[in-house]
């Protein structure tokens, strides 16, 4: 299966990376790294998380605050989110459409 990110999602990370290495030099290598391996475990398993919205399942990052929207469309992994766990819950659901 192959990954496909909303282009939202990919500002997402890149901006959550940047808070992190301004936090401290490394941070936000180390969160892009988190992401990038959730990404082969949605690969590998991509039923396993559980449905958050409609056909919509969320992974929970296990060292950082945050979850990553995703669907299973066909062959294709569609990641509608990289999301902050305490920042406005749903925000996301619009992308569903895409």
């Amino acid at each position: 299966m192959r990954i496909r990110l909303d282009l939202a999602a990919k500002q997402e990370i890149h901006q959550a990376a940047l808070f992190y290495e301004d936090c401290r030099e490394g941070l936000g290598q180390e969160f892009v790294d988190s992401v990038e391996s959730a990404f082969e475990q949605i690969q590998q398993h991509p039923t396993l998380w559980r449905i958050l919205k409609g056909r919509f399942r969320r992974y929970l990052l296990q060292r950082f605050p945050y979850g990553i929207i995703y669907a299973v469309e066909g062959k294709v992994i569609y990641i509608a989110a990289v999301m902050h766990l305490k920042r406005k819950p749903g925000y996301w659901v619009s992308r569903g459409k895409a």
